[in-house]
């Protein structure tokens, strides 16, 4: 893997908080068709030099760089933000 890593982020314009990370600018070839439709129109938000010591918000920057290395790509789902229902004591 190299010290530092260029990549490129879209926002998806059908899920919010869906991300996708790019290997390469405007490179949507490695991405599954499948995943681009559901994705919608990929809108470009940064372009951003990954390297180890790097802190994302949401995801693990070694696993990204892997992904955009090795596949090309990097999806970064919405966080589950499902609330927990009260169901009772459980004891």
């Amino acid at each position: 893997m190299k010290d530092t890593l260029p990549c490129w982020i879209y926002k998806s314009q059908i899920k919010e908080e869906m991300y996708l990370y790019l290997a390469k600018e405007e490179d949507f070839d490695p991405v599954p068709k499948p995943l681009l439709e559901r994705f919608g129109k990929p809108a470009l938000v940064m372009e951003l030099a990954l390297h180890a010591e790097r802190k994302l918000a949401r995801e693990d920057v070694t696993k990204v760089m892997a992904n955009l290395t090795g596949q090309g790509f990097h999806l970064q789902m919405p966080p589950d933000l499902t609330p927990r229902l009260y169901h009772g004591n459980e004891d």
